[in-house]
């Protein structure tokens, strides 16, 4: 089976997955919600930490701790007829074990804009315009005694499109479709861009190894975007939020479709104490997962295809609502 079948098969099975599971009244019936016109926001951090020690551990082990920073801020507005919302998501992770360097578990940088007009009263339909941009903050590696994989701005991704969307509670629940949809893909690193890295054109060498025509720093697509997010309480202490997004270009193999879904379940143990657990799901046909050096020219080159990419996480932490916390600060005496 193909991994444009697989993609779709995917996205009707989450959507039939939060049609289960979603309660009745904040998906299918509509709602007096005059209350929350206007502006809300939200700021929260958390930071979430993994410990493992051993002394005279017959089975072995080694030593390590970790720990994974996350920032999240929201500004969203609501009228009867229109949306606005928009998000800023920051994530930073390390890990130490005993003997070996200090080395990065998770980096992001995440900035997401949707708004949205209704066609006409209770339609629960939207014109839609989108734009995200994603990036990290440090440089990654395979292997620490080897030069980096990515940096900051290489890559970066930033998608603006326009379509319509669906959601009665747009904030909970909603499926977005965009045909007109462009992506853009940076990659602002000389070595990354002459070798081809995240699907940008390589450069040219000739056969000394010198440089005939550098490689391109941008890549531009443009094609069609299927979205579906779903947030909700599964229990009073646990919440799920899902965002599955699939992509394919017009121009460059249409029908080959971009994966990335992500789940998060966060656990609430009392009003600061939280778990956390999320799993990040990944098919980009642009992402080549090795790069070796060409013996001829000197330059390391990407030869090998793309391959399903899967990232899973798991800690406990303290999670902090600024605003309240602040609040409660400014309220005792």
């Amino acid at each position: 089976m193909s991994y444009g079948k697989r993609s779709i098969q995917l996205f009707f099975s989450l959507l039939f997955f939060t049609l289960a599971h979603a309660q009745p009244s904040t998906l299918f019936l509509k709602p007096d919600d005059t209350k929350n016109y206007g502006w809300k926001t939200l700021d929260e951090v958390g930071l979430y930490l993994n410990q493992v020690s051993f002394t005279n551990w017959n089975s072995g082990g080694a030593n390590s701790i970790s720990a994974i920073f996350n920032g999240r801020g929201e500004a969203n507005y609501k009228t009867k007829k229109l949306f606005w919302n928009s998000a800023l998501l920051l994530s930073y992770g390390i890990n130490k074990q005993d003997g070996e360097p200090l080395r990065k578990t998770e980096d992001a940088i995440s900035l997401i804009s949707n708004f949205g007009y209704e066609f006409r009263k209770n339609s629960n339909w939207f014109y839609s315009a989108r734009f995200s941009f994603n990036t990290q903050f440090a440089n990654g590696f395979n292997n620490p005694d080897e030069p980096p994989i990515s940096r900051f701005m290489a890559p970066g991704y930033l998608f603006l499109g326009a379509g319509v969307e669906y959601g009665r509670q747009i904030e909970k629940f909603s499926l977005y479709a965009s045909p007109i949809t462009f992506k853009t893909t940076f990659v602002l690193d000389e070595d990354l861009s002459n070798s081809g890295a995240f699907g940008v054109r390589p450069a040219i060498f000739d056969m000394e190894g010198n440089l005939v025509r550098q490689g391109d720093r941008v890549r531009t697509e443009f094609g069609i975007l299927l979205t579906n997010q779903y947030q909700g309480q599964l229990m009073d202490n646990i919440k799920f939020n899902s965002l599955l997004r699939l992509y394919s270009d017009y121009l460059n193999s249409f029908g080959n479709i971009d994966i990335e879904w992500e789940v998060n379940i966060d656990f609430k143990v009392n009003k600061y104490i939280s778990a956390m657990l999320g799993s990040h799901l990944r098919y980009d046909n642009d992402i080549k997962t090795e790069v070796v050096r060409d013996e001829i020219t000197n330059v390391d080159r990407v030869v090998t295809g793309p391959k399903v990419q899967w990232k899973q996480l798991l800690g406990i932490g303290v999670v902090i609502d600024l605003k309240e916390f602040i609040k409660n600060e400014e309220d005792t005496p």
